[in-house]
């Protein structure tokens, strides 16, 4: 995908999608596993309303971590409830302002011309890799070891996991070949077309992301507007579009 205006800190990777003549600007924190689907709705904001909007992506618990450090993100959309809970707790985010709405489903992906065989969890015992994101501190990591926990089998398969920065660098792992398995969300799958799905967690732990503008916003106005825009109509279309599972009809 081509990408234009990328910009390049020590915090993560901005992009900055933009009409000229703004309103104003945002800074959009998103868990990685969002990046498409809030590229393409950060446009339909901008044409909608002339706010521009600029996306740092990456880890959920890395994003957290730098709005805690004074980041100045105005929005937060965090793969699961934790780490919102923990910006609520410290104050950088209000209850009132949460919206828990939308949730995923893993999948074990393979690249594509793989011969081996990986029909269920038990499978993984027996592959010499298998990454996930970070299971101490990312998400879907996270997600990933209560899955496997609640088998039985994470004693066995941990020794084998190689733990990644966020979910889309476990994909991008079985894209290059360099393990021969992992557990992203669905929803990251269709992005590498080197692997496919070996299998759907179907009795897996339930995932819940959660979006909430911040109390210490610099535009309080147009984060709330933005986080209005996501979890309205259009926003909930785009998310079920690209296979997100939409929890509440508002």
């Amino acid at each position: 995908m081509k990408r234009t205006r990328l910009a390049v800190s020590t915090a993560a990777v901005v992009l900055t999608l933009g009409a000229t003549g703004p309103k104003s600007e945002i800074l959009v924190f998103g868990a990685a596993s969002l990046t498409e689907s809030l590229q393409d709705l950060g446009r339909a904001f901008e044409a909608k309303t002339g706010n521009r909007v600029a996306f740092s992506f990456g880890a959920s618990s890395d994003l957290e971590r730098q709005i805690e450090a004074g980041a100045p993100a105005d929005v937060f959309f965090s793969a699961d409830t934790a780490k919102m809970d923990a910006l609520e707790k410290a104050g950088f985010v209000r209850a009132a302002d949460r919206r828990e709405f939308l949730s995923n489903i893993l999948v074990v992906v393979v690249p594509r011309n793989s011969t081996v065989r990986v029909a269920s969890a038990v499978d993984l015992v027996d592959l010499p890799k298998i990454a996930l994101a970070d299971p101490a501190a990312v998400p879907a990591g996270i997600y990933a070891k209560k899955w496997l926990t609640g088998l039985g089998l994470w004693d066995k398969i941990e020794p084998r996991i190689v733990p990644t920065l966020d979910v889309r660098a476990a994909l991008a792992a079985v894209e290059s070949e360099s393990v021969p398995a992992a557990v992203v969300y669905s929803t990251d799958a269709p992005i590498a077309k080197s692997v496919r799905v070996a299998f759907e967690v179907k009795d897996g732990p339930k995932i819940l992301y959660s979006l909430a503008a911040l109390a210490r916003a610099k535009n309080r106005s147009a984060a709330e507007a933005f986080v209005r825009f996501l979890s309205g109509d259009a926003g909930r279309a785009e998310f079920q579009r690209r296979g997100f599972v939409i929890l509440d009809s508002k």
